[in-house]
Protein backbone atom coordinates (compact mmCIF):
# COMPACT_ATOMS: atom_id res chain seq x y z
CA UNK A 1 0.00 0.00 0.00
CA UNK A 2 3.13 2.03 0.32
CA UNK A 3 2.13 3.69 -3.22
CA UNK A 4 -0.59 4.97 -2.49
CA UNK A 5 1.39 7.97 -0.66
CA UNK A 6 1.65 9.22 2.30
CA UNK A 7 -1.34 11.69 2.90
CA UNK A 8 -3.52 9.84 1.02
CA UNK A 9 -5.12 8.51 4.08
CA UNK A 10 -7.10 11.89 3.85
CA UNK A 11 -8.72 11.88 1.03
CA UNK A 12 -9.23 7.93 0.57
CA UNK A 13 -12.73 6.51 -0.05
CA UNK A 14 -11.78 2.40 -0.05
CA UNK A 15 -9.43 2.06 3.24
CA UNK A 16 -8.10 -1.47 2.85
CA UNK A 17 -10.07 -4.02 4.32
CA UNK A 18 -13.58 -1.98 5.02
CA UNK A 19 -16.78 -3.18 3.83
CA UNK A 20 -19.20 0.04 3.53
CA UNK A 21 -21.84 -2.62 2.26
CA UNK A 22 -25.25 -0.82 3.39
CA UNK A 23 -24.21 2.05 3.79
CA UNK A 24 -26.22 5.47 1.70
CA UNK A 25 -23.61 7.34 0.48
CA UNK A 26 -24.39 9.99 2.60
CA UNK A 27 -23.53 7.62 5.66
CA UNK A 28 -20.60 6.35 3.67
CA UNK A 29 -18.82 9.87 4.21
CA UNK A 30 -19.68 10.39 7.38
CA UNK A 31 -17.80 6.83 8.14
CA UNK A 32 -14.97 8.60 6.10
CA UNK A 33 -14.99 11.58 8.06
CA UNK A 34 -15.05 9.35 11.93
CA UNK A 35 -11.88 7.31 10.29
CA UNK A 36 -9.86 10.75 9.46
CA UNK A 37 -10.73 12.54 12.71
CA UNK A 38 -10.86 9.36 15.29
CA UNK A 39 -7.21 7.85 16.76
CA UNK A 40 -6.91 3.96 16.48
CA UNK A 41 -6.28 2.71 19.25
CA UNK A 42 -3.62 0.23 18.69
CA UNK A 43 -1.02 2.61 20.04
CA UNK A 44 0.26 3.74 16.59
CA UNK A 45 -0.95 7.61 17.41
CA UNK A 46 -2.34 7.87 13.98
CA UNK A 47 -6.41 8.32 12.74
CA UNK A 48 -8.28 5.19 12.24
CA UNK A 49 -8.02 5.80 8.20
CA UNK A 50 -4.02 6.86 8.37
CA UNK A 51 -3.54 3.69 10.30
CA UNK A 52 -5.32 1.32 7.57
CA UNK A 53 -3.68 3.04 4.59
CA UNK A 54 -0.23 2.62 6.24
CA UNK A 55 -0.93 -0.51 8.32
CA UNK A 56 -3.19 -2.50 6.38
CA UNK A 57 -2.60 -5.73 9.16
CA UNK A 58 -3.52 -3.55 12.17
CA UNK A 59 -6.51 -5.46 13.69
CA UNK A 60 -7.47 -2.59 15.76
CA UNK A 61 -8.01 -0.17 13.20
CA UNK A 62 -9.87 -2.70 10.87
CA UNK A 63 -12.51 -3.64 14.23
CA UNK A 64 -12.77 0.44 15.01
CA UNK A 65 -13.93 0.78 11.40
CA UNK A 66 -16.10 -1.97 11.27
CA UNK A 67 -17.77 -0.81 14.36
CA UNK A 68 -17.96 2.86 12.73
CA UNK A 69 -19.93 0.95 9.94
CA UNK A 70 -22.10 -0.82 11.99
CA UNK A 71 -23.16 1.62 13.88
CA UNK A 72 -23.98 4.28 11.22
CA UNK A 73 -25.50 1.36 9.72
CA UNK A 74 -27.78 0.58 12.59
CA UNK A 75 -28.86 4.42 12.76
CA UNK A 76 -26.96 5.49 15.25
CA UNK A 77 -26.03 9.30 14.93
CA UNK A 78 -22.35 10.47 14.08
CA UNK A 79 -22.19 11.70 17.77
CA UNK A 80 -22.73 8.64 19.06
CA UNK A 81 -20.63 6.79 16.87
CA UNK A 82 -17.44 9.33 18.25
CA UNK A 83 -18.90 8.29 21.93
CA UNK A 84 -19.28 4.57 21.30
CA UNK A 85 -15.71 4.85 20.36
CA UNK A 86 -14.18 6.67 23.33
CA UNK A 87 -15.68 4.03 25.75
CA UNK A 88 -12.79 2.94 27.39
CA UNK A 89 -13.93 -0.30 28.55
CA UNK A 90 -15.21 -3.21 25.90
CA UNK A 91 -18.10 -5.29 26.34
CA UNK A 92 -16.89 -8.44 28.18
CA UNK A 93 -15.79 -11.66 27.06
CA UNK A 94 -14.39 -14.43 28.94
CA UNK A 95 -10.83 -15.14 29.43
CA UNK A 96 -9.14 -18.22 31.54
CA UNK A 97 -6.99 -17.24 33.79
CA UNK A 98 -6.48 -20.95 35.05
CA UNK A 99 -2.66 -21.56 36.01
CA UNK A 100 -1.67 -18.45 35.13
CA UNK A 101 0.89 -16.07 37.37
CA UNK A 102 -1.02 -13.60 39.70
CA UNK A 103 -0.26 -10.63 41.91
CA UNK A 104 -3.26 -9.66 44.37
CA UNK A 105 -5.60 -11.35 46.37
CA UNK A 106 -8.05 -14.05 45.30
CA UNK A 107 -11.37 -12.80 46.38
CA UNK A 108 -10.11 -9.03 45.02
CA UNK A 109 -13.35 -7.89 43.06
CA UNK A 110 -11.27 -6.64 40.01
CA UNK A 111 -8.92 -8.75 38.13
CA UNK A 112 -6.71 -7.20 35.47
CA UNK A 113 -5.38 -9.35 32.76
CA UNK A 114 -2.44 -7.95 30.85
CA UNK A 115 -1.26 -9.79 27.61
CA UNK A 116 2.32 -8.65 27.31
CA UNK A 117 5.70 -8.93 25.62
CA UNK A 118 9.06 -9.37 27.33
CA UNK A 119 10.92 -7.08 24.62
CA UNK A 120 8.19 -4.43 23.94
CA UNK A 121 9.36 -1.22 25.22
CA UNK A 122 6.15 -0.26 26.07
CA UNK A 123 5.36 -3.25 28.33
CA UNK A 124 8.18 -2.54 29.70
CA UNK A 125 7.71 1.58 30.71
CA UNK A 126 4.13 0.09 31.66
CA UNK A 127 5.57 -2.35 34.67
CA UNK A 128 5.74 0.58 37.82
CA UNK A 129 2.48 1.76 36.59
CA UNK A 130 0.74 -1.69 36.91
CA UNK A 131 2.59 -2.10 40.29
CA UNK A 132 1.14 1.46 41.55
CA UNK A 133 -2.10 0.60 40.63
CA UNK A 134 -1.80 -2.59 42.66
CA UNK A 135 -0.55 -0.39 45.68
CA UNK A 136 -3.33 1.27 45.84
CA UNK A 137 -5.77 -1.09 45.72
CA UNK A 138 -4.24 -4.02 47.74
CA UNK A 139 -7.56 -5.39 48.68
CA UNK A 140 -9.74 -5.02 45.66
CA UNK A 141 -7.35 -5.57 42.49
CA UNK A 142 -5.36 -8.88 41.47
CA UNK A 143 -3.33 -9.15 38.32
CA UNK A 144 -2.84 -11.86 35.74
CA UNK A 145 0.19 -12.43 33.27
CA UNK A 146 -0.63 -13.68 29.58
CA UNK A 147 2.25 -14.12 27.32
CA UNK A 148 2.05 -12.25 23.56
CA UNK A 149 5.33 -11.88 22.32
CA UNK A 150 5.04 -10.11 18.76
CA UNK A 151 6.77 -11.41 15.80
CA UNK A 152 8.76 -8.28 15.39
CA UNK A 153 10.42 -8.80 18.90
CA UNK A 154 12.95 -11.92 17.99
CA UNK A 155 13.41 -12.83 21.60
CA UNK A 156 10.63 -12.31 22.87
CA UNK A 157 9.50 -15.51 22.48
CA UNK A 158 12.09 -17.29 24.56
CA UNK A 159 11.56 -14.47 27.05
CA UNK A 160 7.74 -15.85 27.49
CA UNK A 161 9.12 -19.49 27.49
CA UNK A 162 11.81 -18.42 30.15
CA UNK A 163 9.03 -17.08 32.61
CA UNK A 164 6.99 -19.79 32.34
CA UNK A 165 10.00 -22.07 33.21
CA UNK A 166 10.23 -19.86 35.88
CA UNK A 167 7.13 -20.29 37.11
CA UNK A 168 7.24 -23.56 37.03
CA UNK A 169 9.57 -23.30 40.03
CA UNK A 170 7.39 -20.44 42.04
CA UNK A 171 9.61 -17.76 40.52
CA UNK A 172 7.54 -16.73 37.86
CA UNK A 173 7.12 -12.69 39.02
CA UNK A 174 11.30 -12.55 40.24
CA UNK A 175 11.56 -13.54 36.88
CA UNK A 176 9.26 -10.88 35.36
CA UNK A 177 10.82 -8.09 36.95
CA UNK A 178 14.23 -9.23 35.77
CA UNK A 179 13.05 -9.21 31.91
CA UNK A 180 11.97 -5.85 32.51
CA UNK A 181 15.07 -4.43 34.35
CA UNK A 182 17.21 -5.42 31.84
CA UNK A 183 14.88 -4.49 28.77
CA UNK A 184 15.71 -5.07 25.98
CA UNK A 185 18.49 -7.82 26.46
CA UNK A 186 16.89 -11.01 26.24
CA UNK A 187 19.40 -13.49 25.18
CA UNK A 188 20.03 -16.49 26.52
CA UNK A 189 22.95 -15.77 28.64
CA UNK A 190 21.46 -12.90 30.19
CA UNK A 191 18.49 -15.34 30.88
CA UNK A 192 20.47 -17.62 32.46
CA UNK A 193 22.72 -15.14 34.27
CA UNK A 194 19.27 -14.24 35.78
CA UNK A 195 18.12 -18.00 36.55
CA UNK A 196 21.06 -18.18 38.82
CA UNK A 197 20.48 -15.06 40.54
CA UNK A 198 16.57 -16.05 41.68
CA UNK A 199 18.25 -19.23 42.91
CA UNK A 200 16.44 -21.76 40.22
CA UNK A 201 17.11 -25.31 39.24
CA UNK A 202 19.42 -25.08 36.42
CA UNK A 203 19.17 -28.44 35.61
CA UNK A 204 15.55 -28.16 35.41
CA UNK A 205 15.42 -24.47 34.04
CA UNK A 206 17.64 -25.16 30.92
CA UNK A 207 16.21 -28.88 29.99
CA UNK A 208 12.90 -27.21 30.10
CA UNK A 209 13.99 -24.44 27.60
CA UNK A 210 15.72 -26.64 25.76
CA UNK A 211 12.89 -29.11 24.92
CA UNK A 212 11.00 -25.58 24.65
CA UNK A 213 8.15 -27.22 27.18
CA UNK A 214 6.05 -24.07 27.13
CA UNK A 215 6.12 -23.23 23.72
CA UNK A 216 2.62 -25.16 22.95
CA UNK A 217 1.00 -22.38 26.41
CA UNK A 218 2.73 -19.61 25.06
CA UNK A 219 0.88 -20.14 21.50
CA UNK A 220 -2.19 -20.86 23.38
CA UNK A 221 -2.22 -17.69 25.28
CA UNK A 222 -1.20 -16.01 21.86
CA UNK A 223 -4.41 -17.37 20.43
CA UNK A 224 -6.70 -16.33 23.11
CA UNK A 225 -5.35 -12.81 23.46
CA UNK A 226 -5.71 -12.41 19.44
CA UNK A 227 -9.74 -14.14 19.43
CA UNK A 228 -10.42 -11.51 22.81
CA UNK A 229 -9.73 -8.34 20.39
CA UNK A 230 -5.77 -7.90 21.59
CA UNK A 231 -3.86 -6.32 19.18
CA UNK A 232 -0.62 -4.98 20.32
CA UNK A 233 1.16 -5.42 23.60
CA UNK A 234 0.38 -4.13 26.82
CA UNK A 235 -3.33 -5.04 26.29
CA UNK A 236 -5.71 -4.65 29.34
CA UNK A 237 -8.87 -6.77 30.31
CA UNK A 238 -10.66 -5.27 33.32
CA UNK A 239 -12.96 -8.08 35.25
CA UNK A 240 -12.91 -9.48 30.75
CA UNK A 241 -13.37 -5.69 29.26
CA UNK A 242 -10.98 -4.99 27.08
CA UNK A 243 -9.26 -1.00 28.51
CA UNK A 244 -9.02 1.13 25.34
CA UNK A 245 -6.29 3.97 27.18
CA UNK A 246 -3.03 4.70 28.69
CA UNK A 247 -2.49 2.73 31.45
CA UNK A 248 -1.17 4.71 34.33
CA UNK A 249 -2.47 5.46 38.02
CA UNK A 250 -4.62 8.82 36.92
CA UNK A 251 -6.46 7.34 34.55
CA UNK A 252 -7.44 3.59 35.54
CA UNK A 253 -7.96 4.87 39.29
CA UNK A 254 -11.31 6.45 38.39
CA UNK A 255 -12.41 3.24 36.29
CA UNK A 256 -11.68 1.13 38.86
CA UNK A 257 -13.64 3.26 41.46
CA UNK A 258 -16.48 2.66 39.72
CA UNK A 259 -16.45 -0.87 38.57
CA UNK A 260 -15.99 -1.34 42.56
CA UNK A 261 -19.64 0.30 42.88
Amino acid sequence: MACLGQATWQTVTNPPGVDFKGLTGAKRQSALRVMQTEECRCGCGMKIAECRVKDPTCAVSLKASMTIVKDLGEGKTVAQVHEHLNDVLDDPVTISTAGDPVLGPDKARITIVEFSDFQCPYCSEVVPKVKAVLRQFPSDVRLVFKQFPLDEHSEAEFGAEAALAAQAQGKFWEMHDLLYAGFPDISRDRVMGYAKQIKLDMNRFTSELDSHKYKARVLSEEKEGTDAGVGGTPTFFFNGRKYNGSFDLAAVTPIIKKELK
